[in-house]
């Protein structure tokens, strides 16, 4: 699951969007980021990469607003983790992609080359 490619994987981390008080679930910062934004409280942009990990008790709307939110705050690609479903959406600025059970899910615009099966993914 690795690419390669260097940056840093955080999770539950605050970052500026349009509205206050969003955290991605899990996140992806280059290290061009890195270099720029050190170890800073709150990331003062959206974060690149995030993924959300949705629950049961999540409503659908609003896990979809939420991915809007981070892509309008720049944010490049969203990932909607459907862990009991066993799905996982691929949101960018330009398309979403559904990836299920066997396939293999990679990024779309970062970590160019960056993929996971589904099946591991979920584990």
């Amino acid at each position: 699951m690795s690419s390669g490619q260097g940056g840093k994987v955080y999770t539950d981390v605050p970052c500026r969007t349009h509205k206050p008080g969003h955290r991605p679930d899990v996140a992806y910062l280059t290290p061009e980021l890195v270099a720029q934004f050190g170890n800073v409280a709150v990331l003062p942009q959206s974060f690149p990469l995030v993924a959300e990990i949705v629950s049961s008790t999540d409503l659908g709307e609003e896990i979809f607003l939420k991915a809007r939110e981070f892509l309008d705050s720049g944010c490049l690609e969203v990932w909607l983790v459907f862990p009991e479903s066993r799905w996982v959406i691929v949101i960018t600025q330009s398309q979403a992609l559904m990836f299920t059970t066997h396939r293999i899910v990679s990024t779309q615009t970062v970590l160019p080359g960056f993929n996971v099966a589904v099946d591991e993914l979920l584990v």
